[in-house]
């Protein structure tokens, strides 16, 4: 599909009569109106130079007229599997069980995880980012060993190599168990260090997992490093380890960065017991990402029963007791999840339609934008202000309700001030990998 504009071949010109998530500018030009403001950006030597009121935009500028159209800033994608993506045609899960999405990684990861593999599926997944318009991206990446020698190296290099289009970050997802094991856990987090990733690992009901949480907790802080773990993802509602996670974080006086993914358990809690978790969570200053999308898949998945439940979080109590609350893309075509394009836009529709962000939308774009921006560490991104760089994602649609019906196959990402090539990677790039 072709874009809906042509942007002006020039050094400095002007996105007339522009619509704006008021949420994500910094500096408005006037009032918002379900969360969405009018305006002329001027983009100048590849940053954007001013946000005015529409139809102010100096007259001497060559101009493209939006049309009404929205300009968004740039994607943040807060929790992804790099390393995962993009096998399923060579392992599916048969049943699209947690259980099975667990065994069939590990038989893969075992088989087939050499530098080479993970290399063509993760160049893949950051090249469908890019075209969809995403700047920064943390991921998990399987850290049982020896994985951490083959994946975080490979990472290094691919951070380096994509450190002008797209920010990566890494997180070591290890084995809780092994953290009280020093000949393990020590290794993991020398690697983690070097690399200049983060702590994590999935949660579940373990022996000594206090004295687990303490030590990771410990480690982090004497090492530098920030903590993102996978938090609570079943629907059995006894598993409650995010109370425990709190408590660390505040008995350690943890002075780091604690996120938490998924908290899938926490929403078939009681109400006394989901507020007592909330307003521990929202003290310890923990950071929740809700992945909307691979829970409805995974969660509540029983065969021949129609699932009874949604899968996602407390997403609306968090963000009332001041949780900072962001959704990300999770898995991609893989065990967990079997589809997905790394599209902000489509997790963006999705969590729109699954955790009700709707009526109003005055905010909700922040989800996908500023804040997964500002967990990560990274506030320049995420946002539309004088003086950043021109990194924009325009759409035709011009009002929600248009927004939120169409996949926005025809937007335009720009990068510095230029439209990009936004063709998708074919499929078929991973047949030499994938047909083994």
């Amino acid at each position: 599909m072709t874009a809906f504009m042509t942007l002006p071949d020039a050094r400095r010109f002007a996105l007339a009569n522009a619509t704006l998530p008021a949420v994500l500018v910094k500096g408005l030009p006037s009032v918002a109106q379900d969360g969405l403001v009018s305006a002329d950006l001027v983009i100048a030597d590849g940053k954007i130079e001013a946000i005015l009121p529409a139809g102010s935009a100096p007259a001497d500028l060559v101009t493209a007229d939006m049309r009404g159209g929205m300009i968004w800033p740039c994607f943040a994608d807060m929790h992804t599997h790099l390393d995962k993506g993009h096998f399923w045609d060579r392992r599916p899960n048969p049943d699209g069980t947690f259980e099975g999405a667990l065994m069939n990684v590990r038989e893969d990861r075992i088989a087939n995880w050499s530098a080479e593999d993970i290399r063509a599926r993760f160049e893949f997944s950051l090249k469908s980012a890019y075209a969809h318009g995403t700047k920064l991206i943390r991921t998990h990446l399987d850290s049982i060993p020896p994985q951490p020698d083959i994946s975080f190296p490979l990472f290094d290099e691919l951070r380096a190599e994509w450190k002008d289009r797209i920010a990566l970050q890494a997180v070591a997802l290890l084995p809780l168990e092994c953290v009280l094991d020093e000949s393990i856990f020590g290794g993991i987090v020398a690697t983690t260090k070097r690399y200049g990733g983060l702590l994590g690992g999935a949660t579940r009901i373990l022996p000594d997992f206090e004295r687990i949480l303490d030590t990771l907790f410990k480690a982090a802080a004497q090492n530098g490093l920030d903590i993102d773990l996978h938090v609570d993802e079943t629907e059995d509602k006894q598993v409650l380890t995010l109370e425990q996670i709190a408590e660390a974080a505040i008995r350690n006086r943890f002075e780091g960065s604690v996120t938490v993914g998924h908290c899938c358990s926490l929403a078939r809690q009681d109400d006394e017991t989901a507020k007592r978790v909330i307003d521990k969570v929202a003290s310890a200053g923990i950071s929740v990402v809700s992945l909307p999308m691979c829970n409805m898949y995974l969660q509540d998945r029983h065969a021949g029963r129609t699932p009874r439940w949604r899968g996602v979080t407390l997403f609306h109590e968090l963000t009332a007791a001041g949780v900072k609350t962001a959704v990300s893309s999770d898995n991609t075509r893989d065990p967990f999840y079997a589809y997905g394009d790394m599209d902000p836009v489509e997790v963006f529709r999705e969590a729109v339609r699954i955790l009700h962000l709707d009526h109003p939308l005055d905010t909700s774009a922040r989800v996908v934008t500023s804040t997964p921006a500002e967990i990560l560490g990274r506030p320049d991104i995420g946002v539309i202000a004088q003086g950043a760089p021109a990194d924009l994602v325009l759409f035709s649609a011009r009002r929600w309700s248009e927004f939120l019906s169409r996949p926005q196959a025809d937007r335009i990402v720009m990068r510095n001030g230029m439209g990009i090539d936004r063709r998708l990677p074919d499929y078929r790039d991973l047949d030499p990998i994938l047909d083994k």
